[in-house]
């Protein structure tokens, strides 16, 4: 995806993809997914609108597509691509949802930028609304079980990166991408990465400042890897991968018993902003500076409250321990 210039694509495409890479300074996974909605979609029009019938829509050729094609999809169109893509390629609505947004944004695009055309189809277009499922967390005694049993272990390095996981909330790929030079030690803070190159402090507290002094004392110990900027080392002194970050979370999760819940090392990060909020008093606007979220709406999701404090809530309602069937039956 890194070379914009694909000669199986139509030339508007390929610029398209340039301006989400260097206006838009997306990452490079979320021009991917944009590419794949937008290719696919652009499959189904150009063999409708000029292939077989028999002619399979993956195996179409659009690299001759032309801009007058793009002047005549009509609203019509995007609903029969949704349909299609719901029918026969049974994408739930999660993921046709992500569609209609891929194209809402290319349209944006050749309307409001290239001015291709100036009818936009997806401007009327309905977004469907996907069922938000609750993030699955680890309790507070599920968390400190993990980290006793990875404090127990041999390697300063693991434990470290579960503290951070755990504390500060960040992404698998922001914990792999943390340079040394990115800790100061001096304001008690982090730079991390996130996604869109766009960078966010966090401020570390004791347990976090604690683990990574811990294992910077044994880090600078590694003569080999003198001169590796990452902070996260592998066995063969260069930067940890991801796969081996998972790994570590995954064994850490199984010696504490805790395998078999559907924990992974994303739920980690939905623990702590889970915790940061539930127990650090954080309200919606810093969770989403510190989880560098791009809309507030993403956030919301860890507003939910857990069943005991449903149940608190329930319990200690003004109204709790109101009667009145009692009281007439006693007045009788």
């Amino acid at each position: 995806m890194k070379n914009y210039n694909n000669e199986n694509n139509p030339e508007f495409l390929n610029n398209y993809l340039v301006h989400l890479k260097v206006i838009r300074m997306l990452s490079e996974r979320t021009i991917q997914e944009y590419y794949f909605d937008i290719r696919l979609f652009l499959k189904y029009i150009h063999k409708n609108k000029t292939g077989s019938e028999n002619e399979i829509v993956d195996d179409t050729d659009i690299s001759s597509m032309s801009t007058d094609e793009l002047k005549e999809i009509s609203v019509k169109d995007i609903y029969n691509f949704i349909f299609y893509v719901s029918d026969e390629r049974n994408n739930e609505k999660r993921s046709r949802s992500r569609k209609i947004s891929s194209l809402r944004n290319f349209f944006k695009y050749i309307t409001k930028v290239e001015h291709i055309t100036e009818y936009d189809p997806t401007r009327d277009i309905d977004m469907p609304s996907p069922k938000m499922a609750l993030p699955k967390f680890l309790s507070l005694n599920e968390s400190m079980r993990l980290l006793e049993v990875s404090d127990n272990s041999d390697s300063r390095r693991d434990y470290c990166i579960i503290t951070l996981l755990l504390n500060c909330g960040i992404r698998l790929s922001e914990l792999v991408g943390i340079n040394i030079q990115d800790v100061d030690f001096f304001e008690n803070r982090i730079r991390i990465l996130g996604k869109g190159n766009k960078e966010r402090m966090i401020y570390l507290n004791k347990a976090c400042i604690d683990a990574l002094e811990n294992y910077l004392e044994i880090r600078k110990q590694n003569l080999k890897a003198v001169n590796e900027p990452a902070l996260f080392i592998s066995n063969r002194n260069n930067r940890i991968s991801k796969r081996r970050v998972q790994q570590i979370v995954e064994n850490t999760i199984k010696n504490a018993e805790l395998d078999g819940k559907g924990f992974t090392t994303h739920k980690l990060r939905h623990t702590a902003a889970t915790l940061m909020y539930q127990y650090g008093g954080a309200d919606i606007l810093t969770l989403k500076e510190l989880l560098g979220h791009s809309s507030i709406s993403t956030t919301e999701i860890y507003t939910h409250l857990n069943n005991e404090q449903v149940r608190n809530a329930i319990e200690n309602n003004p109204l709790a321990d109101v009667n009145f069937s009692k009281k007439k039956s006693e007045e009788k």
